[in-house]
């Protein structure tokens, strides 16, 4: 029989693990004749009973192993050290807050097995029970992305996939330190399906994703998979520089053809102010790629694990 490993980030979901269990439990009831399937959890850093609550889970259906991050990592490190402790054939990474419903597995699972897909991934048709200003802002964020990068992201489309072992071993190939998942499964290609679902709101709790945690996530992403903001800050300082010489040559004619005198404090206080900015503009966005480069080659691990499962 094959093997699947269910990868799942929890944080402060203390209200959701059982009924998420329940729900892979009666998906896994379809599977039992042609998977062993395990389930992941990764605890990161939870501040409430998530962690006691996942080792209270009993199951004769379904293996149960989780990891418990020191602190609060991030979504990004869960995943990773989940995709490190999944073993089987094949692997899926679902939220914990029933959002991904596990049932769509199968859907997943029939794609894979007949129409020989690498990984199926699932895209939201509807970002129905959002805030408008969110579902704009992440519209924009991948019509932005989509222009100025060679990676192209799909617009939906999460972190709930299913994929084979293959996949997994080359995403865990990649080092990167700042991890944005959503571009590093694309970058890696293989054969892959998106499958279309309605958007669904969470059981329990609240979002982790504040609209400021979203906008460093956005900004991660295109620092990650595009230097076009790098060119664009060349592009400026090229076009400024270009019309301050065109100004100085103006200013030089004007006053040698009809000796007018040049205007001053205004005019330099201007240019200074606005030479500043772009200055200061330029300089953050070259700092954005060098504090990543920083980073990498400190070569911290991208999480700590407290406790775990034993590996068998």
């Amino acid at each position: 029989m094959k093997t699947l490993s269910i990868v799942i980030p929890c944080y402060n979901e203390e209200l959701s693990v059982d009924g998420l269990f329940a729900a892979i439990e009666d998906t896994v009831l379809h599977l039992m004749d042609r998977y062993v399937v395990s389930c992941i959890f990764v605890d990161d850093g939870s501040k409430d009973g998530t962690l006691e609550k996942i080792k209270s889970l009993d199951s004769g259906l379904v293996r149960i192993e989780y990891i418990s991050f020191s602190r609060n990592f991030g979504k990004e490190s869960a995943m990773m050290a989940g995709l490190k402790k999944a073993k089987g054939d094949l692997v899926a990474i679902m939220d914990s807050d029933l959002q991904h419903p596990p049932r769509y597995l199968l859907d997943m699972l029939k794609e894979i097995e007949q129409n020989g897909y690498d990984m199926i991934a699932m895209r939201r048709v509807s970002r129905k029970g959002d805030p408008k200003i969110k579902s704009w802002f992440a519209r924009a964020f991948y019509r932005t992305i989509n222009r100025i990068s060679e990676t192209e992201l799909a617009d939906g489309v999460g972190d709930y996939r299913l994929m084979k072992r293959i996949v997994a071993d080359a995403i865990l190939s990649l080092k990167e330190y700042h991890r944005f998942s959503k571009g590093l499964f694309s970058w890696v290609g293989f054969k892959t399906k998106y499958l279309e679902y309605e958007n669904v709101e969470r059981v329990a709790g609240e979002t982790k994703w504040s609209f400021f945690k979203l906008f460093r996530y956005a900004i991660d992403g295109i620092v990650s998979f595009s230097t076009f903001p790098l060119r664009v800050a060349t592009m400026i300082g090229a076009v400024v520089s270009l019309l301050a010489l065109i100004y100085l040559i103006y200013v030089v004619i004007d006053y040698i053809a009809r000796g007018n005198d040049v205007p001053g404090y205004p005019t330099l206080l201007s240019t200074i102010l606005l030479a500043g900015g772009l200055i200061l503009l330029a300089l953050g966005v070259i700092g954005e790629y060098l504090a990543r480069t920083y980073m990498q080659v400190k070569n911290r691990p991208i999480y700590i694990v407290r406790e775990e499962t034993p590996e068998k």
